[in-house]
């Protein structure tokens, strides 16, 4: 397996600029998930490290060699597409072993990577179907397999679940993760789907117009996003966002005045802020709750009933309508008025720009050890 390297990589179709310097290092055996809104740019990234688009400027090393000018066979990669593409007139096992064929391998070393790739990915009883007698699933995997036989340094995945119905893109990511774990591989990963780039990734890669906003753990992005845009895309529901005023400021906390006169404190770095400044108080809905006092109130105008959880959606004084998650059956009744508590510590707040000021986070890590001891 191997590094990929990206060194100011730009991408202009004609005179529009579509990947904009982009700085990215991705280690030997670490799961990349790309992630971002429709037409930010994550799979054309993902195409310029496969050799299917060329880079307009910068560099892109694979293990430690300039690529530039390498066409996607010579990159030694492999790429798992939306669609399956698989041969409808070929079988399984003939659907995997095409490419090998077509490169010149032996018959014998044919037949033993397509076994092993069929062991790994439990695709050993059906190597006699053809691609019409498998499942959505099934045929992914054959997909993946045909990529496991190349024995590539990088693989690559263009949204490789979106064709799946929910239950297979759960059982396919769990496949997806566990091969990653036995083969120890360099994967790159586009999705759209939250759950599947918080569930699959080493490192997630929040793209934004062709621009880099953040790099980090899935936790990393969850607790300390870099700005508004990367804590309102990270997380599902999405961070509700309150416009205020900041009306006291330390090195410990900013005290935010929201637009109904209501105040929330927020455990977060202070010292740059000013009294007068706007800002936005960011809450995840999960960290809301609904209390006798206290807090904000709100309106509740719709009530979403799932049995193990709920949402309300809450209409401020201010008009505007923000969610809250909560466990088992709401308490609450749809058109009453509820009062709703911020946690000091789980409370965001954003600059006039966006960016964040700094939260007070103990490590997550070292909590996780502490709760397991």
């Amino acid at each position: 397996m191997a590094d990929v390297n990206l060194r100011n990589a730009i991408k202009e179709f004609g005179k529009t600029r579509i990947i904009h310097g982009v700085d990215l290092d991705i280690k030997d055996g670490e799961f990349v998930v790309f992630v971002g809104p429709s037409g930010c740019g994550k799979s054309t990234l993902l195409r310029l490290i496969a050799g299917l688009e060329d880079i307009t400027a910068g560099e892109l090393y694979i293990d430690g060699e300039l690529v530039n000018q390498k066409s996607p066979k010579e990159r030694q990669i492999a790429m798992v597409f939306q669609s399956y593409a698989l041969y409808p007139h070929m079988n399984v096992y003939e659907n995997m072993a095409f490419g090998l064929e077509l490169s010149g391998g032996s018959k014998e070393e044919v037949k033993q990577k397509v076994m092993e790739a069929a062991r790994i990915l439990e695709l050993e009883p059906l190597l006699e179907r053809k691609p019409k007698q498998l499942s959505g699933g099934q045929r992914q995997r054959v997909a993946i397999g045909r990529a496991i036989v190349r024995n590539p340094k990088v693989f690559l995945f263009d949204e490789p679940l979106s064709n799946l119905d929910a239950a297979l893109r759960v059982q396919m990511r769990i496949e997806i993760a566990k091969l990653h774990k036995d083969m120890q591989a360099t994967m790159v990963y586009v999705t759209h789907d939250q759950v599947e780039a918080m569930t699959l990734a080493d490192r997630i890669v929040v793209l934004n117009a062709g621009r880099v906003e953040q790099v980090g753990s899935p936790l990393e992005l969850y607790h300390k996003p870099r700005n508004k845009f990367v804590a309102g895309f990270i997380g599902s529901p999405k961070m509700n966002f309150l416009e205020g005023t900041v009306v006291d400021a330390s090195a410990t906390s900013i005290t935010v005045q929201l637009i109904d006169g209501a105040s929330v404190c927020a455990n977060v770095d202070g010292s740059k802020a000013e009294v007068g400044q706007k800002v936005s108080l960011g809450i995840r809905p999960e960290h809301l709750s609904v209390t006798e006092s206290g807090g904000f109130s709100g309106h509740v105008d719709v009530i979403e009933e799932l049995g193990e959880s709920h949402f309300l959606y809450v209409r401020t004084q201010s008009g505007e309508v923000i969610t809250v998650q909560g466990t088992g059956d709401a308490k609450a009744k749809r058109g009453s008025t509820c009062q709703l508590a911020v946690p000091s510590d789980l409370a965001h707040v954003f600059d006039e720009n966006g960016l964040a000021f700094s939260r007070h986070l103990k490590d997550l890590a070292a909590e996780k050890l502490a709760a397991q001891a």
